[in-house]
């Protein structure tokens, strides 16, 4: 799917996120000279072509008392690491789940698991939870911890 002149400004409009008012939609709406649903309608088409992947809350963990933050990293056999990363994903205190390609000899880990907590004790026995649940598939893991922000944003599309 292309986007046109209306997709981009949307997008625009909307990459630093949806303002903080009960009808969002409807104040972006009115920014744009659009109707709401128009404005619906087009993000749930830009979302289902893929041309943005999702519309969600991101919380700033460090604003709430996270500052432990561990990019939990697996080396787990590849025949269950799609199953085993589904599993994952869906725990309350992953915040992001992923598979990579291994770059070997360095570096052996396919799955990454982002955990956050408020001292590292907690984020090491959230992490001991996953290890659980990558039973027999579990060849090898390591956590690295966050020491810094950064980047936290999207893609931002230029002007033009």
């Amino acid at each position: 799917m292309s986007i046109d002149a209306t997709d981009r400004r949307l997008i625009e409009a909307t990459q630093s996120g949806l303002p903080l008012v009960p009808a969002p939609y409807a104040e972006i709406a009115a920014g744009l000279g659009l109707d709401e649903s128009e404005v619906m309608t087009r993000l749930q088409a830009m979302q289902d072509s893929g041309v943005i992947r999702r519309i969600a809350v991101a919380p700033n963990h460090y604003a709430l008392g996270m500052t432990a933050n561990g990019m939990t990293v697996w080396d787990v056999k590849d025949a269950a690491a799609l199953e085993l990363g589904a599993q994952i994903g869906a725990l309350d205190f992953v915040s992001h789940c992923y598979l990579r390609p291994r770059a070997l000899p360095e570096w052996p880990y396919n799955l990454f698991a982002m955990v956050h907590g408020k001292t590292r004790e907690e984020v090491a026995a959230k992490r001991a939870e996953i290890r659980a649940l990558l039973g027999d598939a579990l060849r090898s893991g390591d956590i690295l911890y966050s020491t810094r922000i950064l980047k936290k944003t999207g893609l931002r599309l230029g002007k033009g």
